[in-house]
C-alpha cells in the first residue's frame, strides 16, 4: 500500500545524476503534469542553449561555462529570495557543485531537498545512445556514473547540508518518466 506521493517543501531541489540519467525528462513530466511551474526549473543546458543560440556551442568552454553557472546561480537566487522552489537541473554529481547549491540556498535559509538519479551504467549508456543530443559520449556518461557512484550517496549528501534525498526511479526499476513524477509532489508558491 503507498502512502502517497513524497512531497518536496519549497527550497532548493537539486537534482543529482549523470547525463542520460533522465533529470530533463522527469521535470518536463513533473511540469506536464501541472505539479512544478516550469520557471522554477532552472537548466544550466538551457540556459548554454540561450547563450549560444544560432552558434556551434563549445560545451568544454570554460568562459562560457563560468557565465552559465552565474547566470543558473542568479536565477535561483531570485526565486529563493521570493520564497519560491527552485530546481537546479544539471548534473550535481561532484560536492564542489553542490556545495555552490548549498550555499546559495543557505544564503536565503533555504532547505535543500535532494532527488538522486541513480541508474545503472548500462541503462545509462542505453538511454544517452538513444537521445537526441551528440555532445555527450558514451566515455563522458561512464565518468559521471563514477563519480556519482563515489561522491552523491545519501549520507555524504545530507553530510553535505541536504534536508531530504529521494531516489527517482528509473527504467532499471522499471518505472516511466510520468510514473517516477507521480512519486513526487511540490509544494507551489
Amino acid at each position: 500500500m503507498s502512502s502517497g506521493p513524497t512531497v518536496v517543501p519549497t527550497g532548493l531541489v537539486v537534482l543529482v545524476g549523470p547525463p542520460a540519467s533522465g533529470k530533463t525528462t522527469f521535470v518536463r513530466e513533473l511540469v506536464a503534469q501541472g505539479s512544478l511551474d516550469p520557471e522554477a526549473v532552472v537548466s544550466s543546458d538551457e540556459i548554454r542553449a540561450e547563450f549560444c543560440e544560432g552558434e556551434a556551442m563549445d560545451a568544454a568552454s570554460d568562459i562560457i561555462d563560468a557565465q552559465v553557472f552565474d547566470e543558473r546561480d542568479r536565477r535561483l537566487s531570485n526565486r529563493l529570495a521570493a520564497g519560491r522552489i527552485a530546481v537546479a537541473e544539471s548534473t550535481n554529481v561532484t560536492p564542489r557543485a553542490r556545495a555552490r547549491l548549498a550555499a546559495i540556498a543557505e544564503r536565503f535559509g533555504a532547505p535543500v531537498t535532494v532527488l538522486r538519479f541513480c541508474q545503472d551504467e548500462a541503462d545509462l549508456l542505453k538511454q544517452n545512445q538513444e537521445r537526441e543530443r551528440t555532445d555527450v559520449s558514451a566515455a563522458d556518461v561512464s565518468a559521471y556514473a563514477a563519480l556519482m557512484r563515489r561522491d552523491a550517496n545519501g549520507a555524504r549528501l545530507r553530510v553535505e547540508g541536504a534536508a531530504s534525498v529521494y531516489d527517482v526511479p528509473g527504467r532499471g526499476q522499471g518505472a516511466t518518466p510520468a510514473e517516477a513524477a507521480r512519486r513526487f509532489r511540490f509544494r507551489l508558491l
